[in-house]
Formats: structure tokens, sequence, C-alpha cells
């Protein structure tokens, strides 16, 4: 999810594990610790020249498992030696350290395996990337209860019982909500693929996830042999069905069969995904995870990868939205989410 979101997490760890020791330092550690996986970007950006390859580092390794262990003895460690000296020898002890980094460190994947974008929870063993798709990678329905239970608790001191109470108040809610979530997916995914059997529309998979900023507005694909049908569906609709589904006609310009990198980048998209020639010998990639929306040039995808050949490789120019107004997009949006 979002780095407000990590970090609120990552500080709820580190609450739990020192906050009866070091008070609010605990909160402070546990946000380090619950930023750490995300500077995977930096990494991916000093390791590799090639920009694909670097984009498809982020929630690779350092969100897996085996690097919240690896990374939990490392950071505890080196935060015991930086902590304990002169008053504060012996207040706590290593474990400790190790204990907190491995659970802000490792809530952090579990945290994004409900989002839409996925993480490889398993690498380097498996390049599996978990995606549940229940929530969007930012929710203030989950992050600003959470951010505020957290705050309120930096106002009390360290043995003070209010301080665990609020704690257990922002995990618990979070917690409640995200489990709504889970059963909110189970029940879209039923609407989408009734929805689909009414129209008609004979698929060989589909995928639905929330859009950006609710979990009341929600978009889904669904896949032919030579098409994608997208739709979006609200809590609010009138009817428990898909109303406007639009067709879209698969576009392979650049095909895996050419280039790893396309096979790389379809893995990446689930499958899910178009390469349209553009000019200057250069393609666009259309990730069709995300929503496509309707502008007055027609309906464009909102995650977009402008790609060109690069010796006998791909490579890409980082991430831009060919979105002209994106208020306007939200303001749509936002207006489908009254439901129809």
């Amino acid at each position: 999810m979002d780095s407000l979101t990590q970090i609120v997490l990552g500080a709820a760890c580190g609450e739990a594990v020192l906050g009866r020791k070091i008070g609010n330092k605990a909160l402070l550690f546990g946000a380090i610790g619950g930023t750490i996986p995300d500077l995977d970007v930096f990494a991916g950006a000093i390791l590799f020249k090639n920009e694909i390859d670097a984009m498809l580092f982020h929630r690779g390794f350092m969100h897996s498992i085996l690097f919240s262990i690896l990374g939990a003895f490392l950071f505890g460690w080196l935060a015991y030696k930086l902590y304990n000296t002169k008053k504060r020898i012996n207040t706590t002890t290593r474990v400790d350290w190790q204990k907190l980094f491995f659970w802000s460190l490792l809530t952090h994947p579990i945290l994004d395996c409900f989002t839409p974008y996925g993480t490889q929870l398993f690498a380097p063993f498996f390049n599996y990337r978990v995606a549940f798709n229940n929530i969007s990678v930012a929710d203030p329905f989950y992050t600003v209860p959470f951010l505020i239970s957290i705050i309120i608790v930096m106002f009390h001191n360290r043995n003070n019982e209010k301080r665990r109470f609020w704690l257990k108040m922002g995990i618990g809610v979070s917690s409640v909500y995200m489990v709504f979530t889970i059963f909110n997916k189970l029940y879209i995914d039923n609407v989408f693929k009734n929805s689909l059997k009414e129209s008609n529309i004979s698929v060989t998979r589909y995928s639905t996830q929330p859009v950006i900023l609710n979990n009341v507005l929600w978009y889904g694909i669904a896949e032919t042999t030579r098409n994608y049908y997208v739709g979006f569906y609200s809590l609010l609709d009138q009817q428990r069905r898909v109303l406007d589904w639009k067709e879209i006609p698969k576009n392979r310009a650049l095909t895996p069969e050419e280039y790893q990198d396309i096979s790389d980048l379809a893995w990446f998209s689930n499958g899910y995904y178009n390469v349209e020639p553009m000019a200057n010998d250069e393609f666009l990639y259309k990730d069709l995870r995300y929503p496509m929306v309707q502008t007055e040039e027609g309906y464009k995808a909102i995650f977009n990868l402008k790609l060109y050949k690069d010796h006998n490789r791909l490579n890409m120019i980082p991430f831009e939205s060919n979105i002209d107004d994106a208020g306007k997009v939200m303001s749509q949006l936002w207006i489908r989410l009254k439901g129809k």
C-alpha cells in the first residue's frame, strides 16, 4: 500500500514490541522498519540500467519473507548496537530489536499482498506475485483511523494503559475494515461473474479490483480469445449487475516470443495487457489490470509504459500518465461511485 500506511503499520509494530521500554522511539524505529522494503525503488535504480528491470525489482526480494528474516537480524543488531549505550545500556535486548524489525518488515509485504499490485512474498525461490485484489493501494478508510490511533498513542506516557488501548484500537479497526474488504471482494466477484453470464460473454478468466481511494466502486476486466471486456460496478448501483461493458480488442504489436521483456511485463500485468505501436519506433504498453477511464478522446488506460528498442532489448521511459485532466477523471469516478 502507500508509504503513509506502511509507516503507520510499522510504527504500530514498533509500539507493540518495544513501546513500554522506550516509548515513542519504538514508533520511530517501527516506522523506519516499515519503510525499508520500499527502498527497493532506489536499489533497483542503482542496480539496473534498464528501466524495465528496475521496475520489476520493486516488490521483489526486498518484499519477501526471507528478506524480513535476514533484515530483522541485520537491522535489529545494528539498532541495538546504536541504542544500547551510556544511560540506555541494558534497557533493551538485541532480541527485542530483532523482533521489532521482523514484524515491521514482514507486515509490509503481507499488507501489500491484499492490493492489486501484489508482492513476491516467496522470492527468490518463487516469482509468484501474491495479489488478493481486495483493497486499493491507497484507501483512507483503512489508513486514517489507524493513523489517528497512533497519533493518540504518542501523547500518552509509555506506562499508561491508554497507550495500549489506542494501539489495539488502531490495529482492531483497520483489521475489521480489511476483513470487510475481503468479503466485499467475494461479493463483487460474484456480481461480475453473473453479469458476464447474463450478457452472454464467454470468457477464459476475469479479475476485479477496487478503484483508488475506496472499496465501493470496483473495476473488472474479463478476457476472451480476441478481446477484453471492462466495466465498473458500485455497491450503490440499483441493480446487482455490470451495466456498462466496454469491449477492447487485444493488440499485441510486440509479443513475448519476440522479446523476453514483453514476457516479463506480461507476467507483471498477470497477462492483462496491450502493446500498441507509436511514432518513432516506440510502443505503448498498457497494463489493463488498472481501470480504463473515459476521456474526450475515448477510453484510456491509466497505467501506461512507453517502450523503445534498446539494442537487442526493450527499455522504457518511466511511467507517465497519459490522462491530461486527472481531476476530471476523478470527478467521473466519483459520479460513477454514487451508483446508477
